[in-house]
């Protein structure tokens, strides 16, 4: 059982952040719960959209030249730092988010997508930014 796919399931499904995995084109293939409880967005609404339900639209074309030199050096800019970002909401709200990156290549080395772990930090930054603002 340890080293079943069903294990593997379990836990990317029962994990705390959003874990969402796209292919090298940026469409979801894997939304976790988490995903869905952050963006809103159900699996059903979200698996085989574009990564950009969830990109403000300001940030859409600096994601998009790093999510594509990524794939293309098989390398990310971060190498799994996290790093804080804007996500959109189903409801079209803005979130704060901590992401980290990561390229999933096969046994070979191919790159075939990409998986982010995200987890809301709204509140945390907002009471950050107001203490800086007071301070």
């Amino acid at each position: 059982m340890s080293d079943s796919p069903q294990l593997a399931e379990w836990i990317v499904d029962q994990v705390a952040d959003a874990l969402i995995y796209a292919d090298r084109e940026g469409r979801i293939v894997r939304w976790n719960h988490a995903a869905s409880a952050v963006f809103g967005f159900s699996a059903a609404e979200a698996l085989g959209e574009s990564l950009d339900i969830i990109i403000p639209e300001h940030l859409r074309e600096p994601h998009w030249r790093g999510f594509n030199a990524a794939i293309a050096r098989g390398a990310t800019r971060l190498a799994g730092r996290p790093t804080l970002t804007r996500g959109l909401r189903k409801d079209g709200s803005k979130l704060y988010v901590e992401m980290t990156f990561a390229l999933v290549k096969d046994p070979s080395g191919a790159v075939v997508g990409s998986v982010a772990m995200a987890r809301d930090v709204t509140e945390r930054t907002e009471k950050e930014r107001a203490a800086r603002r007071t301070g």
